[in-house]
């Protein structure tokens, strides 16, 4: 099966490495992303308004995840090749601007460091194959839209729908699951939250939820199929509901005060990933 492919890849410790250093690098660009791509919506949704009122459409900085280069949000200063060493510049500046000395925020290696460790856990767990390409892509878009929804409460179609067809793609050889369950669980994951959504929103006459939290958690049965949707959407709430009220309680936060609710169902479904079946097991052993 690896017959053909460069011999680091056949010892499983040089893997294990690799993928490692890969989720350090892909993580500094997550870092990207999380902070430009929200911008970069504002700014369509912005044009789009201005469009359809018939006025100018706002002139500003054109902004992409490639251009331009990242800077100093304090001073301006472009990062450097040097400064963007993922962990090792953050560590060797002390976490401070090299021109005007400003915090830059800790958030930028923990993500870097997560998303490295996440990685060599995928190559650890699944070897090398598809399975490992799978997961390593599902864990950096789980990332990004666990930050972005922290920081916006918006889970981006832009990720969350590619994401969808990506789990289903990866299913059509029954990679984590069959395709059966790969569909169904979509589905699944999608009604069940919506119907959620709904319920509440009658009984309360207010939105509990959004319609990103629908479309991740179908996304997650498109990758691990429907058997894993019972548990994913216990442990998110069970850890959102915590979190909640440990918000509430310590940090005084008021009852009224939206907390998103994304970052839990991405946490639920990546010890899904890589626990779902033994996870599932005990469940259901206990019920």
């Amino acid at each position: 099966m690896l017959q053909g492919w460069p011999s680091v890849f056949l010892d499983t410790t040089s893997f294990i490495l690799v993928c490692g250093v890969l989720g350090l690098m892909v993580g500094s660009f997550l870092n990207v992303v999380i902070h430009r791509l929200p911008r970069m919506l504002d700014n369509d949704w912005r044009y789009q308004c201005a469009e359809l009122r018939g006025e100018e459409p706002p002139v500003g900085e054109s902004l992409s995840l490639a251009r331009p280069r990242s800077r100093c949000p304090a001073c301006g200063h472009v990062i450097t090749v040097l400064e963007n060493i993922p962990l090792f510049s953050w560590m060797a500046l002390r976490g401070q601007c090299s021109a005007c000395h400003q915090p830059i925020s800790a958030r930028y290696p923990v993500v870097e460091a997560l998303s490295g460790v996440l990685c060599a856990l995928a190559a650890a767990h699944f070897g090398f194959g598809g399975a490992a390409a799978g997961a390593l892509l599902l864990i950096w878009c789980l990332i990004a839209l666990t930050f972005i929804d922290f920081d916006t409460q918006l889970l981006p179609d832009s990720i969350t729908l590619p994401l969808l067809w990506c789990g289903l793609l990866f299913n059509l050889y029954g990679t984590f699951t069959d395709l059966p369950s790969a569909v169904i669980g979509a589905m699944g994951g999608y009604l069940s939250l919506w119907s959620v959504y709904w319920g509440f929103k009658l009984i309360t006459g207010k939105e509990g939820m959004g319609y990103g939290d629908f479309k991740l958690l179908a996304a997650l049965g498109a990758w691990l199929g429907w058997q894993i949707l019972p548990l994913t959407i216990l442990l998110s709430s069970l850890v959102g509901a915590v979190v909640g009220i440990g918000l509430i309680l310590l940090a005084k936060r008021g009852r009224q005060v939206p907390i998103p609710f994304g970052p839990y169902l991405a946490a639920a479904g990546l010890l899904a990933l890589f626990w779902g079946k033994e996870l599932t097991q005990s469940y259901l052993r206990l019920m």
